[in-house]
């Protein structure tokens, strides 16, 4: 039988490494993982910032709240943008 990931196990994996978040509200990020609490609040540097009308921003450091967070991926990088205007065309 294989052994079980758990969901902090996971994200403890993506340290280090850009991983792309959704957010409630329609916002997206994706950024260096620095770190995160049991609460999956997460810190991210160099990120960059998505809004359903496509508009970016670069932002050096982000504290996200885990309670609005809908969902966090490790993707292939060039997608990131082109799903989010695909959403909300």
């Amino acid at each position: 039988m294989a052994s079980q990931l758990l969901p902090l196990e996971l994200i403890d994996k993506c340290v280090g490494s850009r991983i792309w978040v959704v957010m409630k509200g329609d916002k997206e990020f994706s950024g260096t993982l620095l770190g995160f609490d049991d609460y999956v609040n997460m810190v991210m540097e160099d990120v960059t910032e998505f809004d359903y009308t496509g508009a970016q921003i670069k932002l050096p450091k982000l504290l996200l709240n885990g309670n609005n967070i809908c969902m966090a991926s490790y993707p292939h990088e060039a997608s990131f943008h082109g799903e989010l205007t695909k959403k909300n065309s």
